[in-house]
């Protein structure tokens, strides 16, 4: 693949095109390494000061050495690192849900710092799947594969969801609501899917529309009015992960 056409992979239609995304920096290559998506063939570029540090390169990697000019031209960071993976869309690609995996539907997220941020409590916490609606920020994005701080390599998501599919997937929802029950009532844990919306809109009505969806609350002092999209998301999550346990 040609440098011109590695450094387009910064847009998302050419993500879509070539089939392929960038992993930028020294310890996200590290996690991918760490990773199962090494079992499909990811290129590695290079400099050639990288290198001499002597930092260990996985032999599953194939690696194509650039300049310090051609690895600025790649970069989309102000003092590249000297090291960047393109790796297949595919190596992200779970069709099939595994047994006891929770499923968050995510609608019309835009800030890939909330999804980076997002990724990395699923991935602590293990054994959830994210779906993002048509029209989100995608995950596949530098910023949020940053953002994810590796996170990305290891949590199944599944894109361009729409809310047709989703009713078709799982008959029962929960989405957090002011007037909703807490969060701690025993029956928050016993649903397949939990929806979050927009930052700024919320769960959209149509959502929930001739769906059995049942509305819970993260209880506050209400000096504020809402808390933050991946602040509300880790609550529900370790809420939910204590009960797996």
């Amino acid at each position: 693949m040609k440098l011109d056409d590695v450094k387009k992979l910064h847009q998302k239609k050419y993500r879509g095109q070539f089939g392929f995304y960038l992993v930028e920096g020294e310890h996200l290559v590290q996690e991918l390494q760490r990773s199962s998506l090494m079992s499909q063939p990811i290129t590695l570029y290079v400099t050639d000061s990288w290198r001499e540090r002597g930092v260990p390169i996985d032999k599953r990697f194939e690696v194509v050495t650039v300049t310090d000019r051609q690895m600025a031209m790649l970069s989309d960071t102000k003092t590249p690192q000297g090291v960047i993976a393109r790796v297949p869309l595919t190596a992200n690609i779970h069709h099939n849900t595994a047994a006891g995996e929770r499923c968050l539907y995510l609608h019309e997220i835009q800030d890939p710092g909330n999804l980076g941020t997002i990724l990395r409590t699923l991935a602590w916490f293990g054994g959830f799947r994210l779906l993002l609606s048509p029209n989100s920020v995608d995950p596949f994005n530098s910023k949020a594969v940053r953002a994810s701080m590796g996170a990305i390599f290891h949590v199944p998501v599944e894109q361009e969801v729409t809310l047709d599919q989703l009713h078709a997937r799982f008959d029962r929802f929960a989405y957090l609501d002011l007037n909703g029950k807490d969060i701690n009532h025993s029956t928050f844990t016993d649903y397949p899917c939990y929806l979050f919306g927009n930052e700024a809109r919320g769960v959209p009505s149509e959502a929930l529309q001739h769906t059995n969806a049942d509305a819970f609350t993260i209880s506050g002092s209400g000096l504020i009015e809402s808390l933050n999209l991946a602040s509300a998301v880790g609550i529900c999550v370790y809420q939910l992960a204590q009960s797996a346990r």
